[in-house]
């Protein structure tokens, strides 16, 4: 059988020094994985999880939720994720990119306009590509951009933004952006995969902190970030969670969930509340860092536990992650053209459980 065609796309890849590659993840000090609060690192789920709640189908569902695969459990966590989340209404999706790929590809249609950020998650981006709507990107963050495009918009209009942006930090103007949505009578969905859990007085994430729920079309929460768990939830109205049910193919088309993941999701919920004190050593941490790195490094805008440290050039990024994870830290960089080209970085995420000390010598071994 004849791959040349697979050899020769990696070919290239390898001459841009952009292959990726499988690494086992453990060793040295964690400053690369969404485990923002520590509930994997310290196994808090374990701790809480109530087993008796489960049923006997614990590790496999038999089928699509529309088949063989409801149950009681993942219908109650879904009730429990909407209260959480002030939504009257929650749908669990296997994933994140399931969640958005479900709802972008199935709610705008023919006729219709998506305007999402230009620096917006790939799966929003491929949730758009599977839509029928018109799609069209505004500048990262730039409100003057987002109104050009929605004045020329036609049909139902969607706006798209994450609350949090995953390779930056930074986050979206959120009130400014309903106030646009407002007067064009557009809808807003925002992805709070890196603000749940995070962000708030109970880690309910950006748009409930400032009351900007009720303003929002759908909201995506992903389980995979502080949470320490799987899968993702879209918050929303019971009829766009009926009309999910009915049209979005991720959902529609894939087995369930099984109630163990359904067990350490409630589990992972039931925490967010008490740990107002690893959020505010979050923030102690992003202080000490950005202190750290002033006037030293070429940082993105972020005050969230995402710091972006821009090295440009793939071969350079990847010699100073090199040289850090030889030193004892488990850092990432994150490459062209993942990022734009000379918008390299090595992506540190702090930590809970990380400590000042370790902060500012990560700082000044990039520094150098």
């Amino acid at each position: 059988m004849n791959e040349d065609f697979l050899n020769n796309r990696l070919q290239r890849r390898r001459e841009e020094d952009a292959l990726r590659r499988l690494a086992i993840t453990g060793a040295g000090i964690d400053l690369c994985s969404n485990d923002y609060l520590g509930v994997v690192r310290n196994k808090r789920i374990e701790s809480v999880i109530d087993h008796a709640a489960g049923q006997e189908k614990l590790y496999g569902s038999t089928g699509s939720r529309l088949i063989s695969g409801n149950y009681r459990l993942i219908e109650e966590t879904e009730k429990q994720i909407a209260q959480f989340h002030a939504s009257p209404s929650a749908l669990i999706f296997n994933s994140g990119y399931d969640a958005n790929t479900g709802l972008l590809g199935s709610v705008p249609q023919r006729g219709d306009t998506i305007l999402y950020d230009q620096l917006s998650h790939a799966s929003i981006r491929d949730g758009v590509r599977l839509s029928q709507a018109r799609s069209f990107s505004f500048a990262h963050n730039d409100l003057e951009d987002l109104e050009k495009k929605l004045s020329g918009a036609s049909g139902n209009i969607f706006v798209v933004t994450e609350s949090i942006f995953s390779m930056d930090g930074d986050s979206a103007p959120l009130r400014e952006m309903v106030s646009l949505c407002r007067r064009h009578r557009a809808m807003l969905i925002v992805d709070e995969a890196h603000a749940v859990g995070v962000i708030g007085e109970k880690g309910e994430g950006l748009v409930q902190m400032l009351q900007l729920h009720e303003d929002c079309f759908a909201r995506i929460y992903t389980f995979g970030k502080a949470l320490g768990c799987h899968g993702a939830a879209i918050a929303c109205s019971s009829l766009l969670r009926d009309y999910l049910i009915n049209f979005s193919r991720p959902f529609i088309y894939t087995t369930a969930m099984p109630a163990s993941a359904a067990l350490a999701i409630r589990a992972a919920y039931s925490l967010f509340p008490g740990m107002q004190e690893e959020r505010n050593r979050l923030q102690s941490l992003v202080a000490a860092f950005r202190a750290a790195a002033a006037g030293k490094l070429v940082i993105s805008e972020s005050e969230t536990p995402i710091q972006a440290i821009i090295i440009p050039g793939n071969r350079q990024v990847k010699d100073m992650a090199s040289r850090l994870q030889e030193k004892g830290f488990d850092l990432r960089p994150i490459l062209s053209p993942t990022v734009p080209q000379g918008k390299e970085r090595l992506r540190m995420v702090l930590h809970a459980f990380n400590t000042i000390d370790e902060i500012q010598r990560a700082a000044g071994m990039i520094a150098g």
